[in-house]
């Protein structure tokens, strides 16, 4: 297994990472626990290293499955979680408020290393920026939980590039984790050079839009009632119509490589920068060894110019998210 290192102190992780969130939560009802054990620790044999998790993905039972999971791993793997949501005032059952106050974040940090079976918290990520806390007590109270030995590494997820500058002159932001992919390509105008300047790490989520540029998914896919695609304008029948031009681009490249359209699309990510870790997500064993295939897909200068002309000719249909959503990204 190929590495790679995020951010400039030294946090080496496999080329890619596992995201664990659909194991439990957004895609339907959460997958037997046996099962998904069982493709956790298929990822270890495999050479993965890198685990993301975060309290709210159930909420809770994600971390204590990927806790459970990799507990025969202890110090041979890394786990990154995240902070920063409570539960609703309105509704307990939803975990839609924002709460990045320092005394929240570090009860969260003692609550996630018991889920997590671990002592000390290898990512820990500001899942996404509340306004009302100033950003650099955020870094600060990481900062604490770090000289604690609690943590050893600082995120961001979905923050913008004030945010980013903000934290870091506080504390090294080893990596921000963001939605990126071949249909969803705004962090290359201002994040990314902002990351490559500061030396962050860039982590991924959605590699593989959700699914969709897998090339297994179509108008004439239904979801569960519970899976969170029914919300996404971009899953609207007509733009995934639309959008089903970026999938068989894809698909017209992974011929000519032998590979099937993920691939590609993972192998595009890599490619961008030696510092990108995607974190494609799956609660399947043959979907996890074919993503894992990316790894050793070489895209030439050539394959990946051709690939940026087919694209930019596509225009992608449908929002990527919620509006209420939205309004959480890129503060």
């Amino acid at each position: 297994m190929k590495t790679r290192k995020l951010g400039t102190n030294g946090f080496e992780v496999s080329a890619l990472g596992l995201g664990c969130m659909g194991m439990s939560f957004g895609y339907g009802p959460p997958k037997n626990k046996n099962v998904m054990i069982s493709v956790i620790r298929a990822a270890v044999e495999q050479g993965v290293t890198f685990f993301d998790t975060a309290e709210v993905y159930g909420p809770f039972i994600n971390e204590e499955l990927v806790g459970e999971a990799l507990a025969p791993f202890k110090g041979k793997v890394k786990i990154a979680t995240k902070f920063g949501f409570r539960p609703s005032a309105s509704d307990p059952s939803k975990w839609s408020e924002l709460d990045s106050r320092p005394e929240h974040i570090k009860q969260v940090a003692e609550a996630s290393l018991k889920r997590l079976k671990v002592d000390v918290i290898d990512l820990f990520y500001q899942h996404r920026v509340d306004l009302n806390v100033p950003i650099e007590e955020v870094a600060g109270a990481v900062k604490e939980l770090i000289k604690e030995g609690k943590v050893k590494h600082f995120g961001l997820s979905e923050a913008g590039v004030q945010t980013i500058r903000r934290a870091h002159a506080v504390l090294p932001v080893t990596a921000l984790q963001s939605e990126y992919s071949l249909w969803y390509r705004k962090p290359e105008e201002e994040v990314i050079p902002t990351l490559e300047e500061l030396g962050i790490g860039f982590v991924p989520f959605s590699p593989l839009g959700k699914g969709f540029l897998t090339g297994k998914i179509d108008e004439n896919t239904t979801f569960d009632k519970n899976d969170f695609r029914n919300t996404v304008p971009r899953f609207a029948i007509e733009a995934r119509k639309a959008n089903q031009a970026m999938v068989d681009l894809l698909g017209s490249i992974a011929k000519e490589k032998n590979a099937t359209p993920a691939q590609i699309a993972l192998a595009w990510l890599l490619a961008q920068k030696p510092w990108i870790v995607p974190i494609p997500g799956t609660t399947k064993l043959n979907r996890l060894r074919e993503n894992l295939g990316a790894i050793a897909i070489e895209l030439t200068q050539d394959d990946q110019l051709s690939i940026q002309s087919a694209a930019s000719l596509i225009t992608i249909a449908g929002a990527r998210y919620s509006e209420a959503s939205e309004r959480m990204v890129g503060r």
